[in-house]
């Protein structure tokens, strides 16, 4: 008899995201997107998007951004383009990024099957890539409170349209803790602390919270 797991590439330790076998997909996040978004508020998608790209870069994930037509819906946030200071993002005419062949080649050139992807619109600019890549073999990942879409309604459609497709939604501060999974992983706490108190919002100031009590201990010691 076929188990679940021969079946659902969903389940088991095998499905989830690690540093070495994911790669993350920025797409879009530019003003003209960015002042249109209208489920959620705009400055929280940018706060998320920060901290899903700063978490990337503290795993050593790679990391393609790309733009469409930058010349006149703008230039990519300079938020991100700090977290990456030297990386040029792919300029666009597609409105489908799967669709320029130097996306998906710089997403194939990484090796890795498991595609993290973020992006503005959610039921355009995010939906139209998950789907054909999810025809190209590609296990998809949507980091769905990274990406904005026109309302409501067209968000919660784009992600019901990409599940149903095969894709799995997530939130950056799951993918964070995926990609670390495990205290005794020392190396890459620094960098989860600071992205968490930089963007965690009530969990960054709890972190703080136990870090100052943490360290009022050890003086007291």
């Amino acid at each position: 008899m076929t188990s679940a797991a021969e079946t659902n590439t969903h389940i088991g330790l095998a499905s989830m995201l690690t540093p070495d076998n994911s790669v993350l997909l920025l797409i879009d996040h530019q003003p003209y997107q960015f002042v249109a978004v209208r489920n959620m508020d705009g400055q929280l998608v940018l706060n998320n998007s920060v901290a899903l790209a700063k978490t990337a870069k503290g795993f050593g994930v790679p990391t393609i951004l790309t733009t469409v037509l930058e010349e006149r819906g703008g230039y990519l946030a300079p938020q991100l383009v700090d977290v990456f200071p030297d990386q040029k993002p792919i300029n666009r005419t597609t409105i489908n990024a799967w669709e320029d062949p130097r996306v998906v080649e710089a997403v194939a050139s990484t090796g890795r099957r498991k595609l993290i992807i973020a992006g503005l619109f959610t039921e355009i600019c995010v939906v139209f890539p998950v789907i054909q890549a999810l025809g190209e073999g590609y296990e998809v990942f949507v980091v769905t409170d990274a990406s904005g879409g026109v309302s409501v309604e067209a968000h919660e459609r784009a992600i019901q349209r990409m599940v149903q497709a095969g894709a799995v939604p997530i939130t950056w501060m799951a993918v964070l803790a995926e990609l670390q999974r495990d205290w005794a992983r020392e190396a890459t706490v620094p960098a989860v602390a600071d992205v968490l108190l930089s963007h965690g919002g009530v969990t960054g100031i709890a972190l703080a919270w136990e870090t100052q009590l943490l360290g009022t201990v050890r003086e007291a010691d």
